[in-house]
């Protein structure tokens, strides 16, 4: 069979590595418009055991990974001038340039025709492949040659992905009121010394200050005035840190003919949940699946990979929309007392119940309970 994959994020790497890994004899190219040692933003952030459930499938990429990983088990909350924790709910984060890499030696482990600085403008350019398969991302050019039944629409917030020099001790959320407007930043290391830092503003907010006419280091400048206070004097550091919306992109269809997507180019999760980047590697790993069951029947293969799989993101993409929603009227919550507020945040995607709750955070539970915050429901 021959493969093209077009894309070489982390979904398009590992799903190339892993077809050749398990059929050898298999043709698979992989096509990427930048160069290898491109990319954009800085640490990506994985929720719950990080990448536990690669140990199973492909213990030596995890064996790989995993050490390079910065992880924690609380959550931080800087609201209304209070800090909070919230105990036992863990994630972990790697630099996305340092996951390529290491993805990238995965793939130098076996035979691939990996084209890097290798546009494709038309999916006629990719030959005669038997299985063109878009890990392309949000903009996909494969979703867009075929109709996979796509639904795209914008939320109303926007953000700027920006790093810092300043290693935070665990994933926080630190929520800012100025005489103009309102702010989140979403903030975690990635290494022993730099840190993700994300700044979300609401559209009223947004438009205020201007950042529509501000150039990236206008708007880098104004976000360190606005987060000073838990930036301790370290500079904000650019990267395309340019302002978006997030985009909500599903599919009727996972595949149409011999064209199937993983990954962002399939379906977005909001970046609040921490699990992008997992749903694009288990996406590699349920197709690769699929193929290797039913290597002479395409059409079987990617209707079962469909049905396996969909349940599963589904589940975590309606979380993941909760969550998105909490994030669209943060302003508005941010009228909550400290611990209300927190509980608010903790309880918003709804994945886990009250009680559930008080066996994973009993301190943090404990203490809204003798603040007078009702945790019987979320």
């Amino acid at each position: 069979m021959r493969i093209a994959v077009l894309g070489g994020g982390p979904a398009g790497l590992y799903v190339a590595y892993l077809l050749k890994r398990r059929r050898p004899d298999w043709r698979i190219s992989l096509y990427e418009q930048n160069p290898p040692d491109a990319t954009f933003g800085f640490g990506v952030v994985f929720s719950d055991r990080a990448l536990e459930f690669l140990r199973e499938d492909d213990p030596q990429t995890y064996d790989l990974i995993t050490p390079r990983m910065e992880s924690w088990r609380d959550i931080g909350i800087n609201h209304a001038g209070e800090s909070i924790r919230i105990d036992g709910i863990g994630f972990s984060a790697i630099g996305r340039l340092e996951l390529l890499q290491l993805l990238q030696s995965r793939l130098a482990s076996v035979d691939i025709d990996a084209r890097f600085n290798q546009p494709i403008a038309s999916i006629d350019d990719l030959g005669d492949a038997d299985l063109i398969i878009g890990a392309d991302g949000a903009n996909s050019l494969v979703r867009g040659s075929a109709d996979f039944g796509t639904t795209i629409s914008e939320l109303d917030n926007r953000f700027a992905w920006f790093g810092t020099d300043r290693s935070f001790d665990c994933l926080t959320q630190t929520f800012v009121r100025t005489e103009v407007g309102t702010f989140n930043a979403h903030h975690y290391r990635y290494s022993p010394e730099r840190s993700t830092f994300i700044v979300e503003a609401d559209p009223v907010t947004w438009q205020a200050y201007g950042f529509e006419h501000m150039s990236e280091e206008q708007s880098r400048a104004t976000c360190e005035q606005v987060f000073a206070d838990v930036l301790q004097g370290s500079a904000l550091i650019t990267n395309r840190s340019i302002w978006r919306r997030f985009p909500r992109i599903s599919n009727e269809r996972w595949a149409v003919g011999n064209r199937v997507l993983i990954g962002d180019a399939l379906r977005t999760a909001h970046f609040s949940i921490g699990s992008g980047t997992r749903l694009a590697l288990e996406d590699a790993i349920a197709l690769t699946q699929a193929l290797d069951e039913q290597p002479d029947n395409l059409t079987q293969a990617l209707a079962n990979y469909e049905a396996r799989r969909r349940p599963v993101v589904d589940k975590l993409v309606a979380a993941a929309n909760r969550s998105a929603d909490w994030y669209e009227s943060f302003y508005r919550k941010m009228k909550l007392p400290p611990y209300e507020f927190a509980w608010s945040y903790i309880s918003r995607s709804g994945r886990v119940d009250p009680e559930r709750l008080r066996t994973l955070t009993p301190e943090f539970v404990a203490a809204c309970q003798r603040r007078g915050v009702a945790t019987e429901t979320t």
